[in-house]
Order: structure tokens, then C-alpha cells, then sequence
């Protein structure tokens, strides 16, 4: 029960077969444009839209902690969001979205929830946690209205149900492979949203402006590279980010006076 406290296998066969690897649906069905093979794209843009609303904006990534710490500065942002790509969100969430990929492709959910239990537990801080299930929740739920694959519903279900915790990172790895996105586009955009959250944050704080937040986005794409090929060729025993910096900050966040974020 949970208290909401708050090998790399091939991609989809060619657009040719009108298929999706992970659900046999059609392009019509799984990605909503009548057979022209763009679904899987469309749905990865939507997605990682910063409009799209599965809580994202609510989140700093620890960034907000490490501002109120003066233990970052403009300068140094992009240096941090490496870190935070290469050594934790990389070997933990995006590693965790590749294996809950494959798993409901597979139909598999059990595997998916194993998967689940174990990403929650490599996240050390309460408002980590809280933070990923919540934002993990409300993608599920938007997700299953949205795209309407019972992939999507069913797992919810089970997080309903307190059977799973419904991490973000598991939540998004069953909706992109319920809608028929390849693994390794799933966790690119996957990766390139959290970019794109953090650099908003950095935003608000009023560490960057908008047009150096585009340098930083930018800047990351060889980072979001380096990262997804290393989350694809990860196992389940390797899941768990070693940023022990962020998860610091973190803590301190959470009893912090005044807050913009939730982490």
C-alpha cells in the first residue's frame, strides 16, 4: 500500500506497417493522424509542451534550494543542470521511463509496478517523492483522458488503488509506450522537458533571462544524447541518481520559511 506523501530492444518497426511496437495499434488509433506516421512525434510534442499541464511547472529540480543556499549563479547553471542530467535524473528517472517503456510494451504491468516501487525508493527526500508522485498521479489521469489507451487507465487504476506509487518518470514511461512513441524518443523528450522546467525555473528565480534560457536548453542537447544512451543500456539494480548535493538542498527547501516551488 502507498501513501500518497506526497540489451536496448529495437524501436517501432517502420512507419510503412501502420503498427506501433509497444501496443499493435494502428497510427490512426495510437497517435491520432490517420496513417500519415506522424502520431508517435505529435505525441512526444504535446507532451513536453510547457503548456501541457502534468504539474512540471510546480517543480525546481532542487534548483530553488541551491538559489537560497547562493550556491549557484548564472554562470554556473548550466554546470548544474549537467550534473543533474548525467547523475540523476539520468541513471534514475529516465533510466526508470526506458524499463517501464519496455515493460508495458511488453504487457507486463507487474514488472512496471516492481520498477515503480524501486525508482520511489532511490529518492531520499520527502519532497522528492512527493514531488514525482503527485506530478506522476496527474499525468496518469490527464494521460488517459487525453489519449484514451486502457494502458494508460489501467495503470492508474493500480496507483488508485495504492498497488503502485505512480512516479512521474513510470507515468510517462506506460504513456508513451501505450501510445505507440519509441523508447528512445520517449526519454529524449522526457529529458528535454525536465531541461526545459529547469530552465523556467531558473526563469522565475531570476537567475537567467529568456533569451539565455534558450542558450542553456540548447546547450543540453548533447547532454539529453549522452544521457539517453546511457539510460537504454541500464537495468533495474542500477536505478538510483547519486546527486547527494541536490538531495541536500532539497531537504533544506522543505523547511524553508517561503517557497516558490514544491521542490
Amino acid at each position: 500500500m502507498y501513501r500518497d506523501e506526497n540489451d536496448t530492444p529495437p524501436d517501432l518497426p517502420p512507419a510503412a506497417t501502420g503498427e506501433t511496437a509497444a501496443t499493435g495499434a494502428t497510427g490512426a488509433d495510437a497517435g491520432g493522424t490517420g496513417g500519415t506516421g506522424l502520431g508517435p512525434l505529435l505525441v512526444s510534442l504535446q507532451l513536453t509542451d510547457s503548456a501541457f499541464p502534468s504539474g512540471f511547472y510546480t517543480l525546481s529540480h532542487s534548483l530553488e534550494g541551491f538559489a537560497q543556499a547562493g550556491a549557484v549563479d548564472p554562470d554556473s547553471l548550466p554546470l548544474l543542470l549537467e550534473d543533474l542530467l548525467l547523475y540523476g535524473v539520468g541513471p534514475a528517472d529516465a533510466t526508470a521511463l526506458a524499463l517501464a517503456h519496455r515493460a508495458t510494451a511488453a504487457g507486463d504491468p507487474a514488472a512496471t509496478v516492481r520498477i515503480d516501487e524501486h525508482l520511489l525508493a532511490t529518492k531520499l527526500g520527502r519532497e522528492m517523492r512527493q514531488a514525482s508522485v503527485r506530478t506522476g498521479r496527474q499525468l496518469l489521469d490527464l494521460g488517459r483522458e487525453v489519449f484514451g489507451r486502457p494502458e494508460i487507465g489501467d495503470y492508474l487504476d493500480r496507483v488508485v488503488r495504492r498497488e503502485a506509487p505512480g512516479t512521474q518518470a513510470v507515468a510517462a514511461g506506460v504513456i508513451y509506450a501505450a501510445t505507440g512513441v519509441p523508447v528512445r524518443q520517449a526519454v529524449a523528450a522526457d529529458l528535454f522537458a525536465f531541461c526545459v522546467s529547469f530552465a523556467g525555473a531558473a526563469l522565475r528565480l531570476r537567475l537567467t533571462d529568456h533569451r539565455t534560457t534558450q542558450t542553456l536548453i540548447r546547450g543540453a542537447a548533447p547532454l539529453i544524447e549522452r544521457t539517453v544512451e546511457a539510460a537504454l543500456r541500464r537495468e533495474l539494480d542500477d536505478v538510483g541518481a547519486t546527486v547527494f548535493a541536490s538531495d541536500i538542498m532539497s531537504g533544506r527547501h522543505e523547511r524553508a520559511e517561503a517557497r516558490l516551488f514544491a521542490s
